[in-house]
């Protein structure tokens, strides 16, 4: 029963975050709530008894990808209008909304940490059952899935040559 109220906790602050994110009109805000909304989902992975998509979830998503955003829009605000607009980001009443609901899930997974032994209910997937999953019976699907993300690369590359040249 515990985990049913914790489940629908981190449910509701994943939900909560990924709204706000939509309704943000500063793209920053709406990245910190989209970072917040991912830590959420992670935690509802570890809920369920999938720790290794939650390290994944963060180390992938909120890590890697949401900094990488962060810094593309930092490095567009240059300027004096630039400095400015960082300079209200830093305000505490801008930080109180994404900090409350990171507490929240902080706090969650402190408590699923201290007080759950096992494994949950469904049962722990480990990364070598991922790995089997993947490259056993999926390995087509995996391998097609990689030639799709290799193929965006290669287009964008020359997409953006292209416009590079022009402007050139």
């Amino acid at each position: 029963m515990l985990e049913v109220t914790l489940f629908y906790l981190a449910s509701a602050v994943a939900l909560v975050a990924t709204i706000l994110a939509m309704t943000r009109a500063n793209a920053i805000h709406a990245l910190i709530y989209l970072i917040v909304s991912l830590l959420a989902v992670a935690v509802i992975f570890f809920i369920i008894g999938a720790p290794f998509a939650a390290a994944l979830e963060i180390v992938i998503y909120a890590g890697a990808i949401m900094v990488l955003f962060v810094f593309v829009i930092m490095m567009l605000n240059l300027g004096e209008e630039g400095d400015a607009r960082e300079r209200q980001w830093l305000q505490p009443r801008i930080w109180s909304g994404p900090a409350a609901l990171s507490l929240v899930l902080l706090g969650e997974l402190l408590y699923l940490m201290s007080t759950i032994t096992g494994p949950a209910s469904i049962g722990v997937v480990s990364a070598k059952t991922v790995g089997m999953a993947l490259f056993g019976p999926y390995v087509l699907a995996v391998e097609l899935a990689s030639m799709l993300l290799l193929a965006g690369l290669v287009g964008s590359y020359h997409l953006g040559r292209r416009a590079l040249e022009r402007e050139g």
